[in-house]
Order: C-alpha cells, then structure tokens, then sequence
C-alpha cells in the first residue's frame, strides 16, 4: 500500500476546513449530519483524503447510530490504535496509506453481522465511489 506524507500545510491546501478538522485533527461530525449515514449505493467508500479504497458498500449497516457504520474494511486499508482521549479506552481507526482519522471501531454490541465489530465512520473522512 502507498503511504501517502504531506505537510499540515499540504494537507490544509487540499482539504476542507471541516475535512481537516476530522481527518488531520481527529475531530467529530455531529450525529446525523454526514452525507453517508443512510446512503445505500453500491460501490466504494475511500478516504477523503489520500483516495485509498477503505470500506465495500456491502460491509455497511444501519446501525441508527448517527454515522455510516461498517462491520469490516479492504483488508489492510485501515489501522487501529488506543485512544484514550474524553477519560475512556477506545478503539481509534485512521486511514493506513496517510494516518487521517476516520472514526472509531466498537465490539460486542450486538449486532447481527459476521465480525460483531461496528466501524464508526465520520462522512467527512469519505469520499463514495461507484463500482
């Protein structure tokens, strides 16, 4: 997989405020308010920032949770680490080829899917794709 390395000035040139907010500063959307919660189109979800192919169509799910939940990535496209930000250890994703923040992983919560794992993605980190 290509890694993709650029300056907080590159990456301030080619996103949006709110792109870079998220991805580069490990910021939220407001539940509800991010273009793919309920979007249900075939094809692929990829980072917003570097282009990277991070999630199939047919790994997401309504979770009624406010954001588009995943219960899988492309494997390798997405890494996770311990985030112990807000007093509580969670499970932080981040795009693998440039390191922009997408959300967090949640286990054990319930959900009828094959990995009972639920990506909890920010629309912002995302840009659609069709197949």
């Amino acid at each position: 997989m290509t890694t993709v390395d650029k300056s907080e000035n590159e990456w301030r040139a080619v996103l949006s405020t709110e792109q870079f907010r998220i991805l580069r500063q490990k910021g939220t959307e407001r539940a509800g308010t991010g273009e793919y919660d309920k979007h249900t189109a075939e094809g692929v979800y990829a980072c917003a920032g570097c282009g990277t192919p991070l999630y199939k169509s047919s790994t997401k799910f309504n979770s009624g949770c406010g954001w588009p939940a995943f219960f899988d990535a492309i494997p390798g496209a997405v890494s996770r680490h311990e985030d112990r930000s807000f007093g509580v250890t969670r499970t932080e994703i981040t795009c693998t080829a440039c390191g922009g923040h997408l959300g967090h992983v949640f286990k054990g919560e319930g959900f009828s899917t094959p990995t009972n794992e639920r990506h909890c993605v920010n629309s912002v980190s995302l840009k659609f794709n069709n197949e």
